[in-house]
């Protein structure tokens, strides 16, 4: 037996060196999970001067915003609530994505009747409520597009324009859940295997943020809200990964930009998918396998931003539960046409939970990607302007103004994954981008974690929590195994 080789024997959980490659949920989870399974030699690479990934909770207004991830989505299943049930830190969001107002451009506001009727049958059309989608070879919004039609033509009459309206806004709507730029290029067969956790599907964080629930998982004590917890000492900020080899007979490396090399038994990566999409290339030595290439080609990372508007006084009537944005078609050509063109992709804008003098309005895809790219003043003034052109009442100058940039910014380049038509016709998924690459003694030397490589709750927290769990269970098994047959 070589050299290499019995090092690796004789290594134990007290003495593996495990590298983690984001400080995100999925590499928080791994962390603490390995360091509760008795793992001492723990690291977290984290290329940010935060820690959190695309939970980020910061002072705003009366308390605090979430730029990332926002919500606990459901109950049963959901290890997130799971976690934190007992400990009151949730409430359940008002109906605002639900009764939200639908305003045309031309500032008329639709009857009830008629809004309500367009929006039953639009979340009715949602394919989890459906059973035929199985064998529905086409895209999410090919599907949407026929329930819909085949259900508006069941109603009293109804103006041919406004219904194709509310279409398009319902589109970008469900193309926000999803992270697509568009619902044709969304998997509908796909689709069907991201699972919902039944119960309320959007319990916010109350006055402190998803951040909370990160505190939880490193058992943060109250009076120390920006401590680390059980992590301390084991998380290094600002370390952007140049590479990471994995080829080493003895140990891995990862070596960092400022040329810093840091040697493990095992590597984590819990990078974003458009960070594996831009770098994997360059970042692994050697490349990775043909199937791990495959999944990250396929699987779609898409771009959601936020605006956060803060006013002195709440800026929408009482019975203004929200809005959103129903365009004319000579209105959106005038658009497209402009230098504003990007707002065709804000859709809507709500109130915020424990924050009554905030107002949160969405963007999508390309035109998100377009967004980022402008200065925070003109977004503002093409915002203000939209608000002029849509409502019966003026809108003030907000007192602050806040948009996120989750495209632009290197270490994500996105905000959440889905499964596109692409990923059908490459025949790859979450499974092949989770699988881990071994050694020939079965040793895990470089695992994946994160929300993309999860099958069923991809795009979520408690998705990215179970995968780093996950990992974290892979590594224990692989030692107690080891020491079994000692």
């Amino acid at each position: 037996m070589s050299a290499s080789s019995l090092r690796m024997l004789s290594k134990t959980k007290q003495t593996a060196r495990i590298v983690i490659v984001g400080a995100g949920s999925a590499g928080i989870a791994a962390a603490t999970r390995l360091l509760e399974q008795g793992f001492r030699n723990v690291l977290l690479l984290e290329a940010e001067d935060r820690i959190g990934g695309r939970v980020h909770t910061i002072p705003f207004a009366d308390n605090v915003v979430d730029l990332g991830a926002q919500w606990c989505h459901g109950e049963q299943g959901n290890v997130v609530y799971q976690k934190v049930m007992d400990q009151k830190l949730l409430d359940v969001t008002e109906p605002h994505y639900e009764n939200f107002k639908c305003v045309r451009s031309n500032g008329e506001v639709l009857p009830e009747t008629i809004a309500d009727q367009l929006k039953k049958i639009a979340f009715d059309s949602i394919p989890e409520r459906q059973t035929d989608l199985g064998a529905y070879e086409g895209s999410l919004g090919d599907y949407l597009n026929m329930k819909y039609w085949q259900e508006v033509a069941k109603l009293p009459p109804i103006d041919r324009n406004i219904a194709e309206e509310f279409l398009e806004v319902f589109h970008k709507f469900e193309a926000s859940v999803e992270a697509a730029d568009h619902l044709y290029e969304v998997s509908g067969r796909g689709h069907l295997e991201y699972w919902l956790c039944d119960g309320e599907l959007l319990l916010n964080w109350r006055d402190k943020g998803y951040k909370q629930f990160l505190r939880v998982l490193m058992k943060v004590k109250d009076d120390q809200p920006e401590d680390l917890g059980v992590l301390k000492g084991h998380v290094l900020l600002n370390k952007r990964i140049a590479e990471i080899n994995w080829q080493g007979v003895d140990e891995l490396t990862v070596r960092c930009w400022n040329g810093e090399i840091i040697t493990a038994d095992h590597i984590i990566c819990t990078v974003s998918l458009g960070v594996l999409k831009e770098q994997h290339k360059q970042l692994f030595v050697p490349a990775l396998p043909a199937p791990k290439v495959r999944a990250i080609d396929g699987l779609k990372l898409g771009t959601v931003d936020k605006f956060f508007l803060e006013f002195a006084a709440p800026p929408l009537p009482e019975d203004w539960p929200g809005f959103n944005c129903l365009w004319l078609q000579e209105d959106l050509e005038e658009l497209r046409d402009s230098e504003l063109f990007w707002l065709e992709s804000v859709f809507g804008f709500y109130p915020v939970s424990h924050q009554p003098r905030i107002l949160q309005g969405w963007i999508i895809g390309a035109n998100a990607r377009h967004m980022e790219t402008l200065t925070e003043e003109k977004v503002l003034k093409g915002l203000l302007w939209l608000f002029h052109k849509f409502l019966p009442f003026n809108v003030p100058q907000p007192k602050r103004f806040l948009r996120t940039q989750w495209h632009a910014n290197p270490n994500f380049r996105g905000s959440y994954t889905f499964r596109s038509t692409y990923t059908e016709e490459l025949r790859t998924g979450a499974w092949d981008l989770e699988s881990p690459l071994l050694d020939v003694g079965g040793r895990p030397r470089l695992q994946f974690a994160g929300e993309a490589t999860h099958k069923h709750y991809y795009s979520t927290v408690h998705g990215a929590v179970e995968t780093g769990w996950r990992e974290a269970e892979r590594l224990n098994f692989y030692y107690r195994q080891r020491m079994s047959q000692l």
